[in-house]
């Protein structure tokens, strides 16, 4: 079995940002963003719309191949 010491990777307890992740955040935050913060916030919401779209058009899609597995066949 292998000492955690020698193993490649982040340590137990970190992630792979190396604390960049959460400090990103706190500066982000402490940006006094004024109105430009709504529109992010309106873009978040735009782009998961968007992303509900292009699923629900794949899923009508797929709903329509199902339906047509099936040939007729003419019978004498």
């Amino acid at each position: 079995m292998e000492d955690e010491s020698t193993t490649s990777g982040p340590v137990r307890g970190e992630c792979l940002c190396m604390g960049a992740g959460p400090q990103a955040t706190a500066v982000l935050k402490s940006i006094s963003l004024g109105g430009a913060g709504e529109h992010f916030r309106k873009s978040r919401i735009e782009f998961l719309k968007g992303l509900r779209s292009m699923i629900d058009s794949r899923i009508e899609k797929m709903q329509k191949q199902e339906q047509k597995k099936g040939t007729s066949v003419p019978v004498d």
